[in-house]
């Protein structure tokens, strides 16, 4: 049974940081795509990065670009997530996520493994 969980949320100010953790069982994650994703109240779920399964190449959406950095330890069968910069517009469930297709897919539909998420709340 494959399982991810999330890590590291919490409640932190604007202009700080975090570090979200997803450990993965059932599955390696060197063989996958993984990603990350976040939903605010009321919104759809927005993709923020993924890392194909070498590691060798992300993609990031603009909305997080240059604050956000996604890692990998394959050893530990973890991914990191590190954000900086932190604004209130960031606030959010944090989700990360593996994918069975090759390269670095952006859609939520592309995914087929979830984690159950971890609150993030940046305060101004």
């Amino acid at each position: 049974q494959v399982q991810l969980v999330e890590s590291g949320g919490g409640l932190v100010q604007a202009g700080g940081s975090l570090r979200l953790s997803c450990a993965a069982s059932g599955l390696s994650i060197t063989g996958y795509a993984v990603g990350w994703f976040r939903q605010a109240p009321g919104k759809e779920r927005e993709f923020l990065v993924v890392s194909t399964w070498s590691g060798s190449s992300t993609n990031y959406a603009d909305s997080v670009k240059g604050r956000f950095t996604i890692s990998r330890d394959n050893a530990k069968n973890t991914v990191y997530l590190q954000m900086s910069s932190l604004e209130p517009e960031d606030t959010a469930v944090y989700y990360c996520a593996v994918s069975e297709m090759m390269g670095t897919p952006t859609k939520v539909p592309w995914y087929k493994y979830w984690g159950q998420g971890t609150q993030v709340t940046v305060s101004s």
